[in-house]
């Protein structure tokens, strides 16, 4: 496992990077003012309303509310996760991403260039490929194949489906004119060499499906005959840029298809993923020769809130459904949902496709059965609860797989499913009943939903101004929200967070302190504030404006303060050092 990315590389990656130039290199930008507008590549619109600040190095879509710096941009527009999208702005930027020494030593500057070697050799492969499926003399074979599998041309083209040719070795003779480059060959499996030293090429007569990687990267092949041949389906073997565990066919054509997925669907073969995008269901997966795995599982409830397995209905279905199963509880939780689809006998999902159509087929998907009834479906196929011993057998073999599930609400069902079924609900109940009434009595937490209202409050008013200039912090010590510590205002405790890192780091500009927050639950609010104009003007400077709220920030907590003491004074409940107070407020104020 590689190490963390350090902070202040992400910083200084931020601080190199102009946000209109990267925006600019993916959406054709339009100078506006002192902004730059384009229609927003996140949502269909006819006139622009997506702005980018050159100034504040931040983007702002007025229509669906999409925002953020370059990172946030790459990761919504790109469909990437946080270390790719850092990955691919440090490439963007012609530097490497250093990793802090964690388990595994640093990776070598060698080792990544050679990375970067393999991934353009086999994107070069790829383009070979398909190149041999529209000019090989047996393409015209190929071709009636995948097209009596139904495929049209627009998919195969989406998924890059190419034809590796009968040839012993036509990869090997375009590719492999030095020995390094044959060596490469053979370390990526698109050559295989035999005992007597001979080489030649790993795929021969087969469609070609290219496996990308989440960033879309071509780390594997999947070759399928066309006949009767065996085996059915060839995957390239492990590399050192392709592990099965952690890819699956498909998963970076449903991120680029869907900018958020609501579902995914993992089933069996490559054809399924290729045939099902081309009816419009353009998120389903497939692993690659193996079982469903933990590192896949969590792949798939990162990217969206359902997953749907879909199986074959026989013995070895229900049985890869339930190694799935295992494999996913360590990762359930509230918001997420496992279900399982059970095809009938002799069907996949490209030939049911084909049959009912998209609608009729996703029907059937809102019908899959939950992970909650397949579990206790399989336990008491296995244990017959007639008996306290067959009562006791299946509380042995349930209770281990829920204990690895976390603590949720999902966990908390489930385990009162087993006892119903058991007979043994009262401590159950009696465990929940207290939690609910810790629930219940747990101290409030303040308010941090800085924005609910479109008013200037003081607290609203000096947040926007330090993402603005987080060196109004250094310049103005003397206005520190600390000196308020204890008073209960809503959203200072964002304040004197903000604050702080602005204090500690004046050199900071916009990106830097909103990439700080990032997966912070104020996140959005500190981004939805960044989209507000603020009232600057020469009358105004911004400076100035910093000052005075800090002004109104204490003469609204003393306002409210003295409020609060004449209320306790008209019901007689004042103290005298509070009646002091009190007094002291008054001549203040």
């Amino acid at each position: 496992m590689a190490g963390l990315i350090p902070r202040d590389f992400i910083d200084d990656l931020l601080a190199r990077t102009d946000i209109v130039e990267l925006i600019d290199s993916r959406v054709r930008l339009k100078k506006a003012g002192r902004n730059y507008q384009a229609c927003c590549p996140f949502h269909n619109e006819k006139s622009p309303s997506f702005t980018v600040s050159q100034d504040k190095q931040f983007y702002h879509c007025f229509g669906c509310g999409a925002h953020g710096n370059a990172i946030s941009f790459l990761m919504e527009y790109d469909r990437l996760e946080f270390p790719d999208a850092i990955e691919e702005l440090a490439r963007y930027q012609g530097v490497e991403v250093p990793r802090e020494q964690g388990k595994s030593p640093q990776q070598s500057k060698e080792k990544r260039q050679q990375q970067e070697n393999d991934y353009e050799l086999m994107e070069k492969v790829t383009r070979f490929f398909v190149h041999q499926l529209k000019n090989h003399a047996n393409a015209p074979q190929a071709i009636d194949y995948l097209k009596g599998r139904g495929l049209s041309g627009d998919i195969v083209k989406q998924f890059n489906i190419g034809y590796a040719p009968s040839d012993w070795d036509s990869a090997l003779k375009t590719f492999g004119r030095t020995p390094a480059l044959q060596q490469q060959l053979l370390d990526l499996k698109v050559v295989s060499e035999n005992d007597q030293r001979r080489r030649f090429d790993f795929f021969r007569d087969r469609i070609m499906f290219p496996i990308r990687d989440r960033r879309g990267r071509v780390v594997g092949f999947g070759g399928r005959v066309m006949g009767d041949g065996s085996p059915k389906y060839l995957n390239s073997p492990e590399t050192r840029i392709f592990h099965k565990g952690h890819e699956l066919y498909g998963f970076y054509q449903a991120r680029q298809a869907n900018r958020k997925l609501e579902r995914l669907m993992i089933v069996e073969g490559y054809m399924d993923v290729v045939a099902l995008a081309q009816y419009g269901i353009d998120y389903a997966v497939a692993s690659l020769g193996t079982a469903t795995t933990a590192e896949h599982i969590q792949m798939l409830f990162r990217a969206a809130p359902q997953l749907i397995c879909c199986y074959d209905g026989d013995r070895a279905g229900r049985d890869a459904a339930w190694r799935a199963l295992e494999n996913a509880l360590p990762y359930i939780k509230d918001g997420v949902e496992m279900k399982f689809l059970f095809l009938p006998d002799g069907e996949d999902p490209d030939t049911l496709v084909r049959k009912l159509g998209k609608e009729a087929f996703e029907a059937k998907l809102d019908e899959a059965v939950p992970l909650s009834r397949f579990f206790f479906d399989s336990l008491m196929s296995r244990h017959h609860t007639k008996s306290n011993e067959g009562k006791a057998a299946l509380k042995a073999e349930a209770m281990p797989l829920l204990n690895q599930i976390p603590e949720s609400t999902q966990k908390k069902m489930l385990e009162e499913q087993l006892n119903e079924y058991t007979l043994e609900d009262k401590n159950l109940r009696l465990k929940r009943e207290i939690e609910e009434a810790y629930q219940r009595h747990k101290p409030r937490q303040v308010d941090n939903q800085l924005l609910s209202r479109h008013s200037w409050t003081p607290v609203r008013l000096l947040l926007r101004l330090l993402l603005e200039k987080p060196a109004l912090a250094a310049a103005f010590p003397d206005y520190s929200p600390a000196i308020l510590a204890d008073a209960q205002i809503s959203g200072l405790d964002v304040l004197q967070q903000v604050h702080g890192y602005c204090l500690a780091n004046p050199h900071y500009n916009t990106p830097h302190l909103l990439e700080r927050f990032r997966g912070h639950k104020i996140q959005d609010s500190l981004s939805k504030l960044m989209s507000m104009d603020l009232p600057v003007d020469d009358n105004n400077p911004i400076e100035s404006l910093y000052r005075d709220g800090f002004d109104r920030l204490i003469n609204f907590y003393l306002q409210s303060r003295c409020d609060e003491l004449l209320a306790k004074a008209r019901l007689g409940t004042i103290s005298m050092q509070e009646k002091q107070e009190l007094n002291s407020l008054m001549r203040d104020l």
